[in-house]
């Protein structure tokens, strides 16, 4: 590894847990670009200092990194990491001047969010009634949650009961960066929420707090609910090329913004920290146009 770069970097990891309040999960996906990167520079260049890398260094690895066939979105997202790592190297003193400025980031292929179509998902909500086990209890949770607040995984697994007022009909959400939100929900969702809690009052005598748990009562980790999620989409919705929970955060946003939703609500009810992120699903808004004038315009 570079020299002098693991303290380096361990700071900039402190940072970014104990100043901005980044995730765990984020925390760990800056340090692994971060070591990925000095291993590189260590392996190709030998031990060099923090003020010798320039943008020769930057745009090698770029290159070694697109030969390695990763995707536009997935360079985008390490030159994203470096450039918050030497923006606090500049800050803090360690070096004079960024090696990022001359670093280009190449285009992302722009792909469409997949989504339920509305018929689809009102079948989808009717198949879970019956819920005789708690799999088929929590998945009845997990998918009306995300339908019904387009709440991110990680959001709705560590929500805590105390989050849901049962009586304003809202749910507080800590999302990125620890940012708060309120998310307005529906009777039904608050009458499953009850009902959930009871069940679970009666099965098991601690939960610590949390929400949602798992058939032994510990709290709902991420590929209990990611599987339980994809297997329930699996059954149900066959014309799902992707069946993941985050395909139906994608259906909350795409119902909204084509039901005519503001989009700066939409931005506001998905926790995004800028509209450029929400202007995606308003694609699916233009081709619903255009079907509609192709089907009802004479000259069409």
């Amino acid at each position: 590894m570079a020299a002098l770069s693991d303290s380096q970097i361990q700071s900039f990891l402190d940072y970014l847990k104990f100043e901005k309040r980044y995730s765990l999960h984020t925390v760990t996906s800056y340090e692994t670009d971060l070591r990925n990167f000095f291993e590189y520079l260590q392996i190709t260049f030998g031990n060099i200092e923090l003020k010798e890398i320039n943008h020769s260094f930057v745009r090698s690895w770029l290159a070694h990194l697109k030969e390695k066939e990763l995707s536009s979105k997935s360079i985008n997202r390490k030159i994203s990491t470096l450039k918050s790592f030497f923006k606090y190297q500049l800050r803090t003193g360690a070096i004079e001047t960024t090696p990022m400025g001359k670093v280009i980031a190449p285009k992302n292929s722009k792909r469409l969010p997949v989504f339920i179509k509305e018929d689809d998902t009102a079948r989808l909500i009717t198949s879970l009634q019956n819920t005789g086990d708690w799999k088929s209890l929590n998945a009845k949770m997990l998918i009306t949650f995300f339908y019904t607040t387009g709440m991110r995984l990680s959001e709705l697994i560590n929500l805590k009961e105390q989050q849901v007022d049962f009586s304003k009909l809202l749910v507080k959400v800590l999302g990125k960066g620890n940012k708060e939100r309120l998310i307005p929900v529906n009777q039904e969702l608050i009458k499953i929420t009850k009902e959930y809690q009871q069940l679970k009052k009666k099965e098991f005598e601690k939960t610590d707090g949390y929400l949602l748990v798992t058939g032994k009562g510990k709290k709902m980790y991420p590929k209990y609910a990611y599987l339980l999620v994809k297997k329930w989409l699996g059954d149900e919705v066959k014309t799902l090329d992707k069946k993941s929970p985050h395909v139906l955060r994608h259906s909350f946003a795409t119902h909204l913004t084509n039901n005519g939703a503001d989009l700066n609500a939409v931005k506001e009810l998905l926790g995004h920290s800028s509209l450029a992120a929400t202007q995606v699903y308003t694609h699916n808004t233009i081709e619903k146009l255009k079907n509609v004038h192709k089907k009802a315009h004479p000259k069409a």
